[in-house]
């Protein structure tokens, strides 16, 4: 959740920089948005914004989310840290504001279930590799699930857990009876700089100080009214 809220926060720093725009966020109390949106208030307060908070109490929230949504401006900054069950509980009418971020990991990604009229304007934080450029690299993982008859119930949860053990194996190979904690981890940051079959993740690194392996994504558009296909608008972004 920090990093969708830095990727966040660095685009508005890099579109609001002359004005200091009213920033809504909308989350639930008891969802892991609430940790999302408390990062962002806290990435966004150098640029001398506070962002207004509206929290989703109902497991049926369209009213509320009408009424967080009712008095937003085309100025506003609208943040929604909300599930796909959430989403699709949007109002259908195109919303006032035209600054529209959306959680990708918690509203599913290219699986999102936007309304139609906030497909075209909303952008998703997309803290992985764009679907088209990590194809050849899944083949990798799916073809091994597929080989040992493992069900794909969880495409990027499998794939992550298949590419942690992959390269725990293969530091440990490497490390031939020299089994100490602090030279796994060497290994594991060596092995990670030339590695290229990162599964969902364009590059990964580990050194001193430095213990997240993916440290950047993209802000991403539905490319077409239907469909998951999406497109990044911008470029790679490394808070």
């Amino acid at each position: 959740m920090r990093l969708e809220a830095d990727l966040i926060a660095r685009r508005v720093r890099d579109e609001h920089e002359s004005n200091s725009p009213r920033l809504i966020q909308v989350y639930s109390q008891q969802d892991i948005g609430a940790q999302g949106a408390q990062a962002l208030a806290s990435a966004v307060a150098p640029l001398g914004l506070r962002p207004l908070a509206h929290v989703i109490t109902s497991k049926v929230p369209t009213r509320e989310l009408a009424a967080a949504l009712r008095d937003s401006a085309a100025s506003d900054v609208l943040v929604l840290w909300l599930r796909p069950e959430d989403l699709k509980a949007l109002p259908a009418q195109a919303p006032a504001s035209k600054t529209i971020f959306v959680s990708g990991l918690m509203g599913g990604l290219e699986n999102a279930p936007l309304p139609l009229v906030w497909r075209s304007v909303a952008r998703m934080t997309y803290p992985y590799e764009l679907p088209a450029l990590r194809a050849v690299r899944m083949n990798y993982p799916l073809g091994w699930f597929s080989i040992q008859h493992i069900p794909m119930v969880d495409e990027r949860t499998q794939t992550d857990t298949y590419l942690a053990c992959s390269i725990l194996a293969e530091a440990a190979t490497n490390m031939l009876d020299n089994f100490v904690p602090d030279y796994l981890i060497e290994r594991v940051e060596v092995q990670l700089s030339h590695r290229l079959v990162n599964g969902y993740y364009s590059r990964l690194g580990l050194a001193p100080g430095q213990r997240f392996a993916s440290k950047g994504g993209y802000l991403v558009r539905f490319a077409e009214p239907q469909g998951k296909r999406v497109v990044a608008d911008g470029e790679w972004i490394v808070p």
